[in-house]
């Protein structure tokens, strides 16, 4: 909501018509790149204009299963929690994304396959294991991690039918921020979609690995097109906002901090210095809480 109606940010994808016929019509994996702080509300917003935000997984740090609210309601949306080190995750991601093999509703699960945003620092480190392993050098992404990306292939093999590539970027050699988000600035968003069919995908885990680093390489190239010529190839679609997402989170806004804003002007008005800092305190822990509600993955 904050994005698409707050900011007015914008978002356009290049596909071709086939692909975007699938949308929401099918279970996927998605592999989006980790480049920008606000790259994961472009994901959900694409989410919400398909109608399958309510159906969309990620792996999640499993310290956000223990923060009110946001934790208990992802618990309950079968979000799948990882601690980010595979000795200690595998048999709990596993078991996670079992659960969602029978999944009733169309399903799209997102992985970050680099881990984590990218910095120059963390590409430096990146591109020195890439060359220990004798693997082609990125110049716009991490070395993706395979364990995550070659397990949920594996296990949601049967039930989803395509990987869905997404490389974003932003126009103007922009590099947008929550702050500016919240403060209202516009941005304009391109995401490039290509669709695999799972089958093409391999069934070997080692062989499904070079698959992915592969198609990093091809991402590296999509990102250089970019850059050099400001488009990425394909047809553009922008899909429409739905007045839907306004209305519910008016209402819902309503509902929830009008008790909230009362409380607050209560503690303020009594002057207590003990109070105003306690409820500060519970207002930043929020605010924290909302900038670490990110997908991880191994």
């Amino acid at each position: 909501m904050l994005l698409e109606w707050w900011s007015g940010t914008e978002c356009t994808l290049f596909s071709d018509e086939a692909t975007v016929n699938t949308f929401g019509k099918e279970h996927v994996i998605i592999i989006l790149n980790h480049n920008f702080e606000i790259d994961f509300l472009c994901g959900w917003t694409m989410t919400e204009r398909f109608g399958v935000l309510g159906s969309s997984k990620v792996l999640a740090k499993k310290e956000l299963l223990y923060v009110p609210l946001i934790g208990w309601t992802w618990y309950f949306l079968e979000i799948v929690f990882c601690k980010r080190k595979w000795e200690e995750d595998r048999d709990t991601v596993i078991e996670g994304l079992k659960r969602l093999a029978d999944y009733p509703e169309y399903m799209w699960f997102l992985l970050y396959c680099e881990g984590t945003r990218f910095t120059e620092t963390k590409h430096r480190i990146s591109m020195e294991v890439a060359e220990s392993k004798g693997l082609p050098k990125l110049k716009y992404h991490l070395l993706p991690r395979t364990k995550g990306f070659t397990t949920a292939v594996q296990c949601l093999r049967g039930t989803v039918s395509a990987v869905y590539d997404v490389t974003l970027n932003f126009r103007g050699n922009k590099n947008p921020s929550l702050l500016g988000i919240l403060y209202g600035k516009k941005y304009e968003a391109d995401m490039c979609v290509r669709r695999f069919p799972l089958e093409d995908i391999p069934q070997d885990e080692k062989e499904a690995a070079n698959w992915l680093h592969k198609l990093y390489q091809e991402k590296d190239a999509l990102q250089e097109m970019y850059n050099q010529e400001g488009t990425f190839p394909g047809q553009q679609f922008k899909p429409p906002r739905r007045p839907w997402t306004l209305l519910n989170f008016l209402f819902w806004a309503t509902v929830l901090l009008s008790p909230l804003f009362t409380f607050g002007f209560g503690v303020f008005a009594s002057g207590s210095p003990l109070l105003i800092l306690a409820f500060l305190g519970f207002v930043g822990a929020g605010n924290k809480s909302r900038e670490d509600a990110k997908p991880c993955d191994m």
